[in-house]
């Protein structure tokens, strides 16, 4: 087996949730700090060693109408950029068990357990395994304790309802605190090792 890590990037509101009471596109609480300067030296940090990016449907659905146009946007802020292009052009792996065809180029489906495909692609390659903005992806590896790193941008807000990243019944995990920053808004870029 190769030394791949695992990483996961999230953002979360301060009660730990990834959207608000609307359901998965309810990014009220999320959405007003991704572009500060703090979230954009963040996004650079999670892929720069990334070589493979995991994604869950709904995540590489809506990446897809978004990020290509910001590789080619020579207005775009220069992390932004870094980070579409990378994401363009890097190995993408979209877990789904309803896609039957990839919905973008160097992008393969895979309609297994989270578990087996994270586990075979450790097996395999080089560079960091980053699994990007997927709750139903990091869920399962945080259960199964799976992941090397969680990159977490936390806002200052709490929403009245919302689904949980961290739920109960996960095993105890140990981890160490590697990086942070504050914004100007109160957001909270965070970087936490697996301490085994």
């Amino acid at each position: 087996m190769t030394s791949r890590k695992v990483t996961a990037n999230i953002t979360l509101t301060l009660y730990g949730r990834y959207n608000g009471p609307g359901g998965p596109t309810d990014l009220g609480a999320i959405v007003p700090y991704a572009t500060t300067e703090v979230a954009r030296d963040h996004l650079t940090r999670i892929w720069q060693n990334a070589t493979t990016a995991v994604l869950g449907r709904l995540n590489a659905q809506g990446f897809l109408g978004f990020w290509p146009t910001i590789a080619t946007d020579e207005n775009a802020d220069p992390r932004d950029r870094g980070y579409a292009k990378w994401l363009v052009d890097t190995e993408k792996v979209v877990l789904s068990t309803t896609l039957t065809d990839s919905p973008w180029e160097r992008t393969r489906i895979a309609n297994a357990p989270t578990t087996d495909v994270i586990t075979d692609l450790k097996a395999t390659g080089t560079g960091d395994i980053l699994v990007n903005s997927s709750a139903s992806i990091i869920k399962p590896l945080l259960a199964a304790d799976l992941i090397d790193r969680l990159y977490l941008m936390v806002t200052p807000e709490i929403t009245g309802a919302g689904h949980h990243l961290f739920k109960d019944g996960l095993p105890p995990t140990k981890w160490t605190l590697t990086h942070q920053e504050t914004g100007p808004l109160g957001e909270l870029a965070l970087t936490y090792d697996r301490t085994h």
